[in-house]
């Protein structure tokens, strides 16, 4: 029997969302080796996010069971009121995984999706959706230009140049250093980074007077929720590595996939060294070491590195 009346009958409105909700995926295992640095990353990803939008948005998190230290941290801000939508999940679901719940919940709009590791730059939200609103039949949007996969481009060329409205330009438009910095963020060396450069090209539309660079990726990207729908769910079998599938299908069905003219996002990788200030990193931790110079041998450390990188997909990567 019930006694006495529900309070919830006499509130006379709820809270409406934001129309973009911006939603970010976090997996740190420990706070050690790769991932030593990968608190301190994840804080610089969210207050960059936050501080840098240049539009109103919801911030949800899904946190793909990450240690109890970054677990902690997620449940304070969302307490503090600085995460809207907290999502920690018991097991580690892949990315795949994630994003069946992600772009199936998030309750916004627009989606803008980021990896835990992106650093955002002055805007990065506003010119993206600007994108979103003026191109027509657009999947996805990427806050950086820079140089993608040629196969996930057709669509979106195809549509450029049988539209006579649109304005292309090819050749090398990224300029160098935009192209270095976020391919260093890569892993790759500064030789292969300009033999690359030297090799390819980009293309630039101009559309209704919005320039975008095509391409994108799913690392970052801002696109319409109706449009995600399409392509849920994903079928991955493992936590990273198939990802591509949704610029794949993506560029399959059609639709456009842009870039934003200026580099608005950034990988950050696993560390917070050589990272532009556009936001106040946290300070670093007491008590660090300096790497031995031995260690940092070129010989030693690739055969140290490959060592770590094998125990950690014994352990992680199932």
């Amino acid at each position: 029997m019930r006694v006495g009346q529900n309070p919830a009958k006499f509130v006379k409105e709820v809270a409406r969302p934001e129309r973009i909700t911006v939603a970010v995926l976090n997996y740190i295992p420990f706070l050690s080796g790769f991932y030593a640095e990968a608190l301190d990353v994840l804080k610089v990803c969210l207050e960059s996010a936050r501080t840098e939008a240049g539009l109103p948005f919801d911030l949800l998190v899904f946190d793909n069971a990450s240690c109890e230290e970054v677990r902690q941290y997620l449940l304070d801000e969302h307490q503090a009121g600085r995460i809207q939508y907290l999502f920690l999940s018991e097991k580690n679901l892949g990315k795949g995984g994630a994003w069946n719940i992600i772009l199936s919940g998030a309750p916004g709009e627009i989606i803008s999706y980021a990896d835990s590791d992106v650093l955002f730059s002055p805007g990065w939200l506003k010119r993206s959706v600007e994108i979103l609103e003026t191109y027509p039949n657009v999947g996805m949007v990427t806050a950086r230009p820079f140089r993608t996969r040629e196969e996930y481009m057709t669509a979106t060329l195809d549509w450029a140049r049988r539209t006579s409205e649109v304005q292309v330009e090819q050749g090398q438009l990224i300029p160098w250093e935009t192209f270095l910095e976020f391919d260093l963020s890569l892993g790759q060396s500064e030789e292969e980074i300009r033999q690359r450069y030297e090799s390819t090209r980009d293309v630039r539309l101009t559309y209704q007077g919005v320039p975008a660079f095509v391409g994108a990726s799913h690392w970052q990207f801002t696109a319409w929720k109706s449009t995600l729908q399409n392509f849920l769910p994903f079928n991955m079998d493992r936590p990273m590595g198939q990802v591509k599938q949704l610029d794949e299908r993506m560029n399959a069905a059609g639709f456009l996939r842009l870039m934003t003219a200026e580099p608005l996002a950034m990988n950050m990788s696993n560390t917070l060294r050589g990272v532009r200030q556009t936001v106040t990193a946290p300070a670093p931790q007491p008590g660090r070491k300096k790497t031995s110079p031995l260690l940092e041998f070129p010989p030693v450390k690739k055969v140290l590195l490959s060592l770590y990188d094998s125990i950690f997909r014994w352990y992680y990567d199932r």
